[in-house]
């Protein structure tokens, strides 16, 4: 397991979402790393990742990683699940860590590749209400299954301490206000508005969808990421501090390379 640090934290190694933001990186796309009670698990390794770890200051060494989450398969979230397998595990000649992973990344065209897999300590398949045991003070739930074009799962994380929950990639459906009550809620909102005949066949959050989503919620902090074009033109920044006013709500937008202190939340 990974040093125990001075604080736990979330390290936005990119926040970048859908095709386009990612493939012109006007934002990082390499996840988010959470170390929580000195555990340490990556969660969506997209493009980038392992070099925005190495660059990061100070560095994140993927060494330290004890597990990596996959909560799809799609590029953006895995492309770089590999790597950071290799990179965590030295090149496979330390046999260690955990991928917890829907069962679509591992079957029919494969994300994560069959050679990498022996390198693992243990590789865990999520599911709809599954509930995983991290260390003695550490879990994690993937309480619903997601309206989204592959096999996509939420997370709440539960610590001795606080609950973080992250929506990940999805439509809206009503179901999503009753399974992610955390201290601090982490939403993926590719869109900043979605018309009718988009929201037919676009499987990500708006605005007007995290507006309500919040508001139903009430976490003690909001942190919106994975933007798309969308958004990155409104400029996060600014549309979440427009929320905060209209909602009373903490809400923040995350950028490449935050570092965000979960003791700050009290």
């Amino acid at each position: 397991m990974g040093n125990t640090p001075e604080t736990d934290f979330i390290k936005f190694l990119g926040t970048a979402g859908a095709r386009i933001v990612v493939s012109k990186q006007l934002r990082a796309s390499g996840g988010m790393w959470y170390s929580l009670d000195g555990f340490n698990v990556l969660v969506d390794p997209g493009p980038g990742c392992l070099v925005r770890c190495v660059s990061s200051r100070p560095k994140m060494d993927p060494m330290k990683l004890d597990a990596i989450i996959l909560t799809h398969r799609h590029l953006d979230h895995a492309a770089d699940v590999n790597v950071m397998i290799e990179a965590m595990t030295e090149g496979g000649f330390k046999k260690r860590g955990i991928l917890y992973t829907p069962e679509d990344a591992l079957t029919e065209d494969p994300v994560v590749f069959k050679y990498v897999r022996s390198y693992l300590s243990h590789i865990e398949i999520i599911k709809e209400g599954g509930s995983y045991k991290l260390t003695d003070t550490v879990s994690f739930q993937t309480p619903l299954k997601h309206q989204h074009p592959s096999e996509t799962y939420g997370i709440n994380f539960f610590t001795s301490k606080y609950t973080i929950s992250l929506i990940v990639d999805t439509r809206y459906f009503p179901e999503l206000l009753k399974c992610y009550k955390g201290d601090i809620l982490i939403i993926n909102v590719v869109r900043y508005t979605t018309d009718k005949d988009t929201q037919k066949w676009l499987y990500h959050l708006s605005i007007k969808d995290v507006k309500e989503i919040v508001t139903t919620l009430r976490p003690k902090v909001t942190i919106l990421n994975h933007f798309g074009m969308t958004m990155v033109k409104a400029q996060p920044h600014v549309v979440a501090e427009q929320l905060s006013k209209e909602t009373g709500l903490k809400i923040i937008a995350a950028g490449d390379g935050m570092k965000f202190d979960l003791s700050s939340v009290w």
